[in-house]
């Protein structure tokens, strides 16, 4: 027997026409790279995301063209978000931080047709700008009051898009299988490959992230997100405030903490979301300087393990530290840490302890972890290499024979993230497969001993490698950046870590450096460390 249900298809049109029928005047706000503020309301981001799709038609776009983007977190991105989609286009967000060859290489392997550039990034772009074909650019005006730089010959300005609003607009067939957006992996291990999200997942994917034991997102909300829109949607949050009516603002392309702090203030914002890296430095900017919140803002932080010391500094402050993992591959939401009702009764470093880990699998995700011997047990001390599967888990790559081995026979996800499970469900990354430590047959985890040693008092940031070892094969060597106007000694570090860790596992050196390399997602980037330190001796 079939159900008499409707069988109505998820698209994200439907998140747009809600909240301009609903909170057709909430917020949308963005800060331009003169930082002065641009408001309008959701009504307004509809009719702008109409005129954008009857613009990119009028063009010449086709069903599943696709569309790059090189543009910061503001207001044009996120018609980006809803237009190139209601044309039956795929948004494709381009990384300005990557190298110029891995910029071209991606936009020539998603066979981009036209770009969509901010002003201020047409330096990045003319960097690999003879590397790559575009049939069309169209250059954003995000600059302000700031001078821009010049639009070179034959890019047409992004407002010619609008000029003629939505005349000729045509709808496409409905199909919730459609491909909307593509984002490419950070590339660590090899060559990026492309992700390509569809209508249904990323409307799950919202419903998902709104419920109160994930994200928590609501009309009432103010929304502030710091992930870049172009790293995995910018986890999600300009779909779920839009399902949900919540205010979003956009802080361009100024990230510096107490520009951050100034936004958080002035527009009361209630969550914000971004990597620890960017945690470490508006905790910094509020210990030099420490602000009163009209509403203490809840803090989601992911995209790497985040060090039990944070959550309790932020606490002193008011303000909520939520921990999250995800991935590109996932849309990215995998697992919120949340603590249970029956926890409640639990010591306060338990429940740090249970805070710090990154939670329990979101509804319609499903995790396991497979050691050599199969899937191991959830008792929170086997580990195994974490694989997930659900509804806005990724089935293959953009190009289906890229990586393919990174799926099982059964259909489930190989994330390459090393991880326990407690039998209440709760993941705990214990390190990715590439920067686990083997010494002498032992297995060591960086990120334990990193997240151990950024709790100690003159420690800002840590990051473990493995250096080459003539006796034991691997040996972990850490790598500090020191806290403004405080210092340890490296016999300080060693007794620290002692006090929690077994002789055998501590570093056998610190190197005190300015900063750490990262990502361009924000991430440490070990490989580079490895790299650079692969000779060290001491010293």
């Amino acid at each position: 027997m079939r159900s008499t249900m409707m069988d109505h298809p998820l698209l994200l049109d439907y998140l747009l026409e809600r909240s301009a029928a609903l909170f057709p005047r909430k917020e949308i706000v963005s800060r331009r790279a003169d930082r002065s503020i641009v408001r309008y309301g959701y009504a307004d981001l509809a009719v702008r995301a109409r005129s954008l799709a009857a613009g990119l038609q009028r063009a010449g776009l086709r069903e599943g063209d696709r569309v790059a983007t090189l543009m910061w977190n503001h207001d044009f991105h996120l018609e980006a978000y809803f237009g190139i989609p209601l044309a039956g286009g795929v948004f494709h967000t381009l990384n300005p931080r990557l190298a110029p060859d891995e910029l071209a290489y991606i936009v020539r392997d998603a066979a981009d047709r036209f770009l969509i550039v901010d002003d201020v990034l047409l330096p990045v772009l003319a960097r690999f700008a003879d590397q790559v074909t575009f049939e069309r650019v169209f250059v954003t005006a995000t600059s302000g009051a700031a001078p821009a730089p010049p639009r070179p010959p034959g890019y047409d300005a992004y407002e010619r898009l609008h000029e003629e609003g939505d005349r000729g607009f045509v709808p496409l067939p409905p199909d919730e299988h459609r491909a909307v957006g593509l984002c490419y992996t950070s590339g660590t291990t090899g060559r990026s490959k492309g992700v390509s999200y569809s209508h249904r997942a990323l409307v799950l994917h919202s419903l998902g992230g709104a419920m109160v034991d994930t994200f928590a997102v609501s009309e009432r909300d103010v929304i502030l997100p710091v992930v870049p829109m172009f790293h995995a949607n910018a986890w999600g949050y300009p779909f779920t405030a839009a399902l949900v009516g919540a205010k979003q603002v956009f802080p361009g392309p100024h990230l510096d903490p107490d520009g951050l702090l100034d936004l958080i203030v002035d527009e009361k914002v209630t969550l914000v979301a971004g990597v620890p890296t960017i945690g470490l430095g508006i905790l910094q900017s509020l210990e030099a300087k420490p602000r009163t919140f009209p509403t203490p803002p809840r803090f989601v932080i992911g995209g790497a393990a985040a060090p039990e010391s944070l959550f309790r500094a932020f606490d002193r402050y008011g303000v909520r530290v939520v921990h999250a993992w995800g991935m590109t591959e996932l849309s990215p939401m995998g697992t919120v840490s949340v603590v249970k009702s029956h926890m409640t009764e639990l010591s306060e470093d338990e429940r740090y302890a249970l805070r710090a880990k990154q939670g329990n699998p979101v509804p319609f995700v499903e995790i396991r972890g497979r050691g050599a011997a199969g899937i191991v047990p959830w008792d929170g001390a086997t580990p195994g290499e974490l694989e997930v599967r659900g509804p806005w888990v990724a089935a293959s790559y953009f190009g289906a024979e890229k990586g393919a081995d990174r799926w099982t026979d059964d259909g489930w996800f190989r994330t390459g993230d090393v991880v326990t499970i407690d039998p209440e469900g709760y993941m705990q990354i214990v390190d990715r497969t590439k920067d686990l430590i083997k010494s002498g047959g032992e297995w060591i985890s960086s990120v334990a001993l990193e997240n151990a040693l950024m709790g100690h008092p003159a420690v800002r940031e840590a990051a473990v490698i493995a250096v080459p070892h003539p006796k034991w094969g691997e040996r972990p060597l850490a790598v500090i950046v020191a806290k403004p106007e405080k210092s340890a000694t490296d016999e300080e570090l060693r007794a620290y870590l002692a006090k929690t860790f077994p002789s055998w596992s501590l570093p056998d050196g610190f190197v005190w450096r300015a900063e750490i390399p990262r990502t361009a997602a924000g991430k440490f980037l070990k490989s580079k460390l490895r790299d650079e330190l692969r000779g060290w001796t001491g010293g």
